[in-house]
């Protein structure tokens, strides 16, 4: 088993992680030591390492099963990959004005990745191969902590509450033609609970970001004004964590517990270019 070097990174979340290759260090053990470790600090940095597709891919299996992206399925493919950036597979460079750019400035709203999943992500991989001098961070926050927080009566007031997430109700913010009709077909609302519990520890945290767009039985303005408010109590200054992405590194973050967004750049200046992968989660958040 690889010895982990583990460097905590902010009081919230997050770790770097040294000790360990990531492409051939791999024994179950240390898979095991790595799981236990996200559930620890939920996002963990993994400087200096060596990917292509075909390890990420490798990589990503043995945390979970992998997750098919919902864009290339609503095409009719099957496709475990999504490009963060704007360099495409023939080398050319997409600028600031062209869709797709505009179409990713929706991870530009405070997220869990795939909560509009009946089961959602758990894992959430990231290699990064060219990044931004300038912009380009992702911000990343704990609604783990948020949850530790809160008032003994206010954790009861929440922990019933259901959450409609829709993924149409979110891209709609970036251009009201943003999902395709046949996309849309693929992605209908999904019901989560507002409370989820860590299976290994059982740590409370909220589910939440801009894919969640109501609270089941409550009117529009009253889910709007709780589900507002519970993610500015999440990303005060102080519970943020921003991630200036470096080539070579590889980054996990667990969806269950963290939302995060990106803070943009300038895509007619520079290149960028990361892979992500994601594994699937035990199940509906219901049954959980």
């Amino acid at each position: 088993m690889s010895k982990l070097d583990i460097r905590p990174l902010h009081a919230d979340l997050g770790a770097r992680i040294t000790g360990v290759n990531l492409r051939t260090d791999l024994d179950d053990a240390t898979v095991a030591q790595i799981r236990m470790t996200v559930d620890d600090y939920a996002f963990l940095v993994f400087p200096n390492q060596e990917m292509d597709d075909a390890a990420q891919l490798s990589l990503t299996r043995r945390f979970g099963e992998p997750e098919p992206s919902h864009v290339a399925k609503g095409e009719g493919k099957l496709e475990y990959f999504g490009t963060i950036g704007n360099v495409q597979p023939d080398g050319t460079v997409l600028g600031n004005t062209h869709k797709k750019t505009i179409f990713l400035t929706g991870n530009n709203m405070w997220h869990s990745d795939a909560s509009f999943k009946e089961t959602p992500a758990f894992l959430s991989i990231m290699c990064a191969y060219e990044t931004p001098a300038e912009g380009g961070a992702t911000l990343f926050a704990s609604t783990r902590s948020t949850f530790s927080r809160l008032s003994d009566d206010r954790k009861d007031e929440l922990d019933p509450l259901i959450v409609i997430h829709d993924y149409v109700y979110s891209r709609s913010k970036v251009a009201p033609d943003a999902v395709s009709p046949q996309l849309a077909a693929t992605l209908p609302p999904v019901r989560h609970k507002l409370v989820r519990r860590n299976p290994r520890t059982g740590a409370r945290n909220l589910f939440i970001g801009s894919h969640a767009k109501a609270i089941e039985g409550w009117s529009d303005a009253k889910s709007r004004a709780l589900l507002d408010e519970l993610v500015e109590e999440t990303v005060g200054d102080e519970h943020v964590y921003a991630h200036r992405w470096q080539p070579g590194e590889v980054v996990f973050w667990d969806n269950r517990c963290l939302i995060h967004r990106g803070e943009g750049y300038d895509a007619d200046k520079y290149r960028r270019y990361m892979r992500q992968t994601r594994t699937r989660g035990d199940g509906p958040t219901l049954g959980e």
